[in-house]
């Protein structure tokens, strides 16, 4: 790998990349486990790709806000690292393929150069902190959320109590009561409120998506924005401790609560509250940075095509709270762009908005604070680009992951279908150009990245086996979900499953059903009423896998015929010593202690030096062959193994000694204390292990003097 220098002048940032530049060099050399290597890389934005020996890279962009500059250093580092396509995430995050894993850390030096991440935007991390597109500009909010969701971000990005937990973690923010940032799905979400004159949040909890989505329960009804961060912190602290780590399909928060139950879990939080550092952590919205528009005379515009501007206007203006201004939606195909287009859009932004475009849920860009006396300068200029397409956020706006076009886990295509299925309803029924009362979503496997199974009408990437054993691939036709508000959601009912060349017909039944009787009703209303055995027998006849054709084993957007392959892509590695390692990274912890404390960051300090004694735990477990499935697990069980039969003898419990975290304020005195602890236990449980492993050398040999020469040593 070739060596770099990185001209980053934050030195936490620089340590960062240097650190990921010397994984992968162990990495590549054999002298670091596979397993805790993809951890690494993860939680630095590096994720395995289908293809083999490429990987994907997650540019994290909290709450969807990209400024100018920084899209064009995205396109600049895409250009130079990948092939130049921009792919926009349900997550509002930016996505490149192809990358070279040993020139990961070149790149995200380069991004860093104008203040954007990689970090934690994959790996069991606090994920994208996510946001109603509309924050700041939205006509019906009470306040701006961007100050308090990139508060959020900025606490928790690179905070030790979040990563290396059990699973990912997501957060969410909405402007309104409209909850367009769905509250109801995400592990936190923040829907604002004002509540006798301070502002606040409804808060949820617990919800998700995947094979088995969750709805979120109401954490609370109003919290002040004080102390939003605090109760974070506590909700992350007992996920990280009593969330699952073996079963990594019921790691999520959702199972945690669904098993303990949410006032159980209310009262673990509480009991958090001690070790806390900051009670309360007032959020200074006044001096937020937020963009502002330029003031520019309004150039000379022709518009050749008037009825398709009025079109466009109807379906992808939408109106601010700032007098005078209006935000453009722009329709991004599977949220699919490139470099040179994003170059121009930046330059256009730049010079006639507010620096500044926002990410969307739904895979799109919106414009904020363009002066309305220029909106047919910016649809001349944005047609040129092939970014004035009608129908943002409307039926025809599909939403769909990247499902086996580059992802490991995809079992069928989800942009090949999604493309064909907006072909349908543009051609076939144009009315549903401007209707936003119909979702539709695609996602390429069960985890569901392209929400599928919280639209109005969802389907999922599956396969089908039919009598001679031949595989296709297939959807799962899902109906019903919807958000309903205020922190409210339907998830849909699976209803069939049918191969996937008969999407197209599904999707023609169902609509002209809700045509002919839907009588004024939204979907969700009208499928509320007709219900699951309703469109089961609508569309059942589309199951039979008994008159497959030749064109039903092709998956849409390829000509290959169709292989189900799941899971390749991911890079290998000389598998070593996985205890050794989980001892270096004991020494690194502690290292990362002290480091805190010399910055008088008592609180990381601590949590570092305990994450140190859970991982040698974990260790010395490992080496008796006993695994388990949490951290509280991880203590009891070393407990019983080591302390309480006499092995080790550490003066108190294992259990007493590491729970001290819970008991004692994070003060300079405790954390001294607390980390030295730590390194007299590192030191115990490792002199453990070398005298166990002298004792076991003695026994094979003797064993093997016996075999090879009937003698004992």
């Amino acid at each position: 790998m070739q060596s770099f220098r990185t001209e980053i002048e934050n030195p936490i940032v620089e340590k960062d990349i240097i650190e990921l530049a010397k994984k992968i060099e162990l990495f590549n050399t054999g002298k670091i486990d596979e397993e805790k290597f993809r951890s690494l890389r993860l939680a630095r934005g590096v994720y395995g790709q289908r293809q083999e020996g490429v990987q994907m890279i997650r540019i994290k962009l909290p709450f969807g806000k990209v400024l100018s500059n920084q899209l064009l250093r995205i396109a600049d580092v895409s250009d130079e690292y990948s092939r130049g396509r921009l792919h926009i995430t349900t997550r509002q995050d930016i996505q490149i393929h192809h990358v070279d894993l040993n020139r990961t850390p070149e790149l995200w030096a380069d991004l860093e150069k104008d203040d954007v991440t990689l970090r934690e935007a994959c790996g069991n991390t606090v994920r994208n902190v996510t946001a109603s597109e509309t924050a700041g500009i939205d006509v019906n909010e009470p306040f701006d959320v961007s100050p308090y969701a990139d508060a959020v971000f900025k606490f928790f990005l690179r905070n030790p109590i979040c990563q290396e937990m059990g699973r990912k973690f997501k957060v969410s923010f909405s402007s309104s009561d409209e909850d367009t940032g769905l509250a109801y799905m995400h592990d936190l979400g923040f829907i604002a409120k004002i509540k006798d004159g301070v502002r606040g949040f409804k808060v949820m909890l617990g919800g998700g998506l995947g094979s088995q989505p969750r709805h979120a329960d109401e954490l609370y009804s109003f919290l002040p924005s004080d102390k939003i961060i605090p109760v974070m912190e506590g909700v992350l602290r007992v996920f990280d401790r009593y969330g699952e780590r073996r079963s990594r399909a019921k790691a999520r928060m959702k199972f945690l609560i669904k098993d303990i139950g949410l006032d159980a879990f209310k009262e673990l939080v509480d009991a958090e509250q001690n070790a806390i550092e900051f009670k309360s952590v007032p959020i200074d919205h006044e001096s937020y940075v937020a963009s502002k528009p330029v003031n520019v005379e309004v150039p000379q515009t022709e518009i050749k095509d008037q009825k398709a501007f009025e079109t466009w206007k109807s379906t992808n203006l939408i109106p601010q709270k700032q007098e005078g201004y209006v935000a453009i939606g722009i329709k991004v195909l599977l949220g699919d762009f490139y470099t040179d287009k994003a170059r121009l859009l930046a330059n256009l932004v730049e010079k006639y908005a507010a620096g500044e475009i926002r990410l969307t849920l739904r895979q799109n860009i919106l414009i904020p604070f363009v002066k309305e006396d220029l909106v047919p300068f910016f649809y001349t200029e944005l047609d040129k680009l092939g970014f004035a397409e009608a129908g943002y956020n409307k039926a025809v706006d599909i939403t769909a992951c990247p499902g086996t076009d580059t992802c490991n886990l995809g079992i069928a295509s989800s942009t090949g279908i999604a493309a064909e299925l907006e072909r349908v309803i543009k051609t076939e029924y144009p009315q549903y150009l401007d209707n936003n009362d119909l979702v539709i979503k695609i996602s390429g496997c069960m985890n569901a990245c392209g929400q599928h199974n919280m639209a109005n009408i969802g389907f999922q990437g599956m396969s089908v086996r039919t009598p001679d054993k031949l595989v296709a691939p297939a959807l799962q036709v899902l109906l019903g979900g919807g958000n309903l508000g205020d922190g409210n959601g339907l998830f849909a009912d699976k209803v069939v499953k049918i191969p996937s060349r008969r999407g197209p017909e599904a999707l023609r039944r169902i609509l002209n059903d809700f045509e002919a009787n839907a009588q004024g009703k939204t979907f969700v209303e009208y499928y509320k009423v007709t219900g699951e055995r309703y469109f089961y027998d609508l569309l059942n006849d589309l199951q039979d896998v008994t008159n497959l054709t030749q064109a039903d084993f092709i998956d849409w957007g390829t000509d290959e015929v169709y292989k189900k392959a799941i899971g390749v892509g991911e890079c290998a590695g000389v598998v070593i010593d996985l205890i050794s390692t989980l001892f270096l990274e004991s020494e690194e912890k502690i290292e990362n202690a002290k480091t805190s404390f010399e910055d008088k960051v008592y609180s990381s300090a601590i949590y570092h030096a305990y994450s140190s004694m859970v991982n040698s735990a974990k260790a010395l477990l490992l080496a008796e062959n006993i695994s388990t499935n949490t951290q509280a697990g991880i203590i009891s069980q070393f407990d019983e193994t080591f302390i309480s039969n006499g092995k080790l003898d550490l003066g108190t419990t294992f259990s007493e000694l590491i729970y001290q975290i819970k008991e004692f304020a994070p003060t300079q005195e405790f954390a001294s204390s607390y980390i030295d602890n730590a390194v007299l236990f590192l030191e115990k449980v490792k002199t453990y292990r070398e005298s166990e492993n002298e004792s076991n050398r003695i026994k094979n040999q003797a064993v093997l003097n016996l075999i090879v020469h009937g003698t004992k040593p």
